[in-house]
């Protein structure tokens, strides 16, 4: 792409270019080696405090992470650039990435750079295409000094193991990260990202290295060590309070066990599958999970441990329209529609809106009675709320309490995530201790009893 370098002497707020160009040193960019590099240039948003005098900085793309969200998305790179703000250009410059091909698998692996000799070498003999890509106007004291940013997050090394398409979420992969742990431990995960919602990891489970007894000899890249799911943790952040939300029915829950009645829940949103394999396997659930699309299932049975079978049927449908066939009577396998739970964990999937949840489709007042006809009269209805704006957040209250009588909310502590709780009817209530209840003696187990206590009751607007 030829680029016309006097449309960069000036800063135009939110103007964005990426552009490929020649490798212009590859023997002396080992980091850099490929026939092409692309150059990313974003303008701030925000207008500078001097005009005259814009401030520029640069940032080379970590090898093998050009497709992390990040790096590869306009989304990314703003936020990179703001949360700089002392700077109003943000040039990255990192390998030119290889078109995704469905089914697609890399070898290719991240490790944290760790020769600062050798970056600052790369920095160096990038310095004048920096320069070039910046206005004249930076350097009117004579400085070519352009600052080189570094980026650093909790990721130590990472693993693609696959790239796809699914027909209805678009470009995923899935990869092994190794993340550092707040206690100095290796830690080993397995996500996986949709680039449609470039800021978010849908799934994210601990992986487990098979037959070693010293994690010291464990890489990330090793042909000779495998790694297994493990679906007795929740490492997502919303979805540990999510499951806390069954403390509000534990007694109703441990009275239908009592009778010979297994729990059931309704999981709209299977993802990878974190959440049907924890109820299945850490609480005897019975789960009924579904997924729009099938590759996104495909996946989760190849790499995130999900199974079929008595206990977790799984089935492929908006799961909105699910819903609603279940509520109108229509017979979808063996299901009978009288859950203790339905759990929702779906996104918005316009780009627009950002990350935000759920759907607005899930305002519609023939949606929240579906949702009601299918539970038990002790039922709860759980959503994973992102939203919007406080506005958003609200008219998603006011909406709900239109249909459900009882509404909970838990905090999630991340800024970004509310659980919402509908209930039919006031909890069940209990004289015994939670000693008493098996229900919630595994429940506190299973989650390490997180959030159980921070369940709060959302007063009427009205009062």
């Amino acid at each position: 792409m030829e680029v016309d370098k006097s449309i960069l002497e000036t800063l135009q707020p939110s103007r964005f270019l990426s552009f490929a160009i020649p490798n212009p040193n590859p023997t002396l960019n080992p980091s850099l080696a490929s026939p092409l590099i692309r150059i990313a240039v974003l303008d701030s948003p925000i207008q500078p405090s001097s005009p005259l005098i814009p401030s520029v900085a640069a940032m080379i793309v970590p090898k093998h992470r050009e497709s992390d969200w990040i790096f590869s998305t306009e989304s990314g790179h703003l936020q990179l650039l703001l949360s700089s703000p002392n700077f109003q250009r943000l040039i990255l410059i990192g390998q030119e990435q290889q078109p995704i091909i469905n089914g697609s698998s890399s070898s290719t692996i991240y490790r944290r750079w760790i020769d600062p000799d050798s970056l600052n070498n790369l920095e160096i003999s990038l310095k004048p295409l920096v320069i070039a890509l910046s206005p004249k106007s930076y350097f009117h004291n004579e400085n070519l000094e352009v600052p080189f940013l570094c980026y650093e997050d909790n990721i130590v090394c990472s693993l693609v193991l696959e790239k796809c398409i699914g027909n209805f979420v678009g470009e995923m992969l899935v990869e092994d990260v190794e993340i550092e742990g707040s206690d100095q431990s290796r830690e080993f995960r397995r996500r996986l990202r949709f680039k449609r919602m470039p800021n978010l990891v849908q799934t994210e489970i601990r992986i487990v290295p098979n037959k070693v007894s010293c994690l010291d000899s464990v890489d990330i890249g090793s042909n000779s060590i495998e790694f297994s799911p493990d679906l007795g943790v929740l490492v997502h952040a919303y979805l540990v309070p999510m499951v806390a939300s069954l403390a509000l029915i534990g007694l109703c829950i441990e009275k239908h066990v009592e009778a010979g009645l297994r729990p059931k829940a309704l999981c709209l949103g299977v993802g990878g599958g974190a959440l049907v394999g924890f109820l299945k396997t850490q609480l005897d659930f019975e789960v009924v999970g579904v997924e729009v699309d099938e590759e996104v299932l495909r996946v989760a049975r190849k790499y995130f441990g999900l199974e079929d079978g008595d206990l977790v049927q799984v089935h492929v449908s908006d799961g909105m329209e699910f819903m609603d066939r279940l509520a109108h009577g229509d017979v979808v396998g063996n299901i009978v529609p009288q859950f203790d739970a339905i759990m929702v964990d779906l996104d918005s999937d316009d780009p627009r809106n950002g990350v935000s949840a759920p759907p607005i489709e899930f305002f519609r007042r023939d949606v929240l009675l579906a949702a009601r006809s299918v539970l038990r009269e002790s039922g709860i209805f759980v959503i994973n709320v992102i939203p919007q704006s406080r506005l958003f957040y609200e008219k998603l209250i006011h909406e709900f309490r239109e249909v459900f009588p009882e509404l909970y909310e838990i905090n999630v502590g991340n800024v970004e995530n509310f659980i919402l709780i509908a209930a039919k009817a006031l909890p069940c209530s209990s004289s015994s201790s939670d000693s008493e209840n098996k229900f919630l003696t595994k429940l506190r187990l299973a989650i390490s009893g997180a959030y159980m206590d921070s369940i709060n009751r959302i007063g009427d607007a009205s009062n």
